[in-house]
């Protein structure tokens, strides 16, 4: 165990004379300011470590009572954070005097990132990344820049030695001291793009334990991995479980059933109909985690909104869905109607068709009295045409890079 300023004879038998060694590095630096950063925390609670017996006494004991002391914890299993230090109920109970939640970065900063890295890409392409990524620091830093997005991918994913191969167990493993329960939900949720209630995850898993369910659904919705929303119409019972997180869902997608090796997988997949498959659905996901700048493109930021999915619960066949359904206090509803291309996006009379037809099976079915209006989010906009007016508007590519919300 190493030091700043200290010289440490012999190594701290336990957390407890660990934390002591601290504490006199602490007290060698007199009245200056100090920080004291610890970083990935949780790794350090293993079982009967009595580690956090140790940081407790360590804060409470002497530390508290040191003037100019900045005391950062942090780590990537957000639920421990949450659960061992912000509500905890013994030593460290409303200790923590700030919060901050880290979240991947937005678009318009993983463009930051890769000019500062030296990675050269357009909007496109970033986007591309995102949708299999994220937004993830740790990811987009292993882009070699003398390669394209297609390259980077099948380098680090699926490559002789690929750097990713492992990352999905590596992930859950880390952040969960029993991640197998928790892996099966992420493979149920994987299984259906809009996700399940949560007696069907119960009753697909067969989980006999619903409050430890509870604590397993809570606990991957605060590590990033899924989302809970409530479908268009229902407030408070019924609510839906999502897979969100990109790599998550790329790696079930493409990396669970096939075998490293192959050098140029994700580069002969793309434009082929699984690709567009696929990414049409990874595109949504990008949408979701920018729904700030879509509002904002819209000119509602400053207007009180609702936002959930939706999906007609009529049995005829009509397969009615729209995934991001904006409720505003002006008295109007924005259908949002996602689609990932290479070029301008064209209406034509059979999708034309296909829209009036979901407006107006979601006017009948919900009852409302608002106006409907069509919003198309998409890469390179709308092209003009016959059929476009069936859009009240629409959102492109360059105004998900808002940065105003950075």
């Amino acid at each position: 165990m190493g030091s700043y300023g200290l010289k440490v004879k012999t190594v701290p038998k336990d957390w407890f004379s660990a934390f002591d060694l601290l504490f006199e590095l602490i007290k060698s630096h007199g009245s200056k300011s100090k920080t004291v950063f610890i970083d990935e925390m949780p790794w350090m609670d293993n079982k009967n470590s009595e580690f956090l017996a140790a940081l407790e006494g360590f804060w409470n004991g002497k530390a508290s009572a040191v003037k100019n002391l900045c005391f950062v914890v942090c780590g990537s299993a957000a639920s421990w954070i949450t659960k061992k230090i912000l509500h905890n109920k013994g030593g460290l109970y409303n200790r923590a005097t700030l919060r901050i939640l880290l979240k991947p970065f937005t678009l318009a900063e993983c463009e930051e990132f890769f000019a500062v890295k030296g990675v050269r890409m357009n909007r496109y392409d970033i986007i591309g990344s995102y949708m299999i990524f994220g937004g993830i620091p740790y990811y987009l830093d292993n882009f070699d820049s003398r390669y394209s997005l297609p390259q980077n991918v099948d380098r680090l994913c699926f490559g002789e030695g690929a750097l990713f191969a492992d990352e999905y167990d590596m992930v859950f493993k880390s952040l969960f001291h029993k991640p197998d329960k928790y892996i099966e939900i992420i493979k149920a949720l994987g299984t259906r793009k809009k996700g399940l209630l949560r007696e069907e995850i119960k009753e697909r898993l067969s989980f006999s334990d619903g409050g430890n369910l509870s604590r397993i659904l809570k606990e991957l919705e605060l590590s990033g991995f899924i989302r809970e929303y409530y479908p268009f119409g229902r407030k408070r019972k019924g609510s839906m479980f999502q897979l969100c997180d990109p790599f998550t869902l790329f790696y079930l997608n493409w990396m669970s059933n096939r075998r490293q090796g192959y050098e140029s997988f994700w580069s002969s997949l793309i434009g082929t109909g699984a690709y567009n498959a696929w990414s049409g659905y990874a595109f949504e996901q990008v949408c979701l985690a920018h729904i700030p700048q879509i509002k904002r493109t819209l000119g509602i930021a400053g207007v009180l909104t609702s936002c959930s999915a939706w999906s007609s619960s009529n049995s005829d066949g009509n397969n009615a869905q729209i995934d991001l359904v904006i409720e505003r206090a002006d008295n109007i509803i924005n259908l949002c109607e996602m689609k990932y291309c290479n070029n301008e996006y064209t209406v034509d009379k059979k999708e034309d068709t296909s829209l009036r037809n979901k407006r107006n099976v979601f006017e009948r079915e919900t009852n409302t009295r608002k106006a409907v209006h069509l919003v198309l989010v998409t890469t390179y906009g709308l092209k003009p045409g016959r059929y476009s007016g069936v859009f009240q508007t629409y959102v492109c590519m360059d105004d998900l890079f808002d940065s105003r919300h950075m």
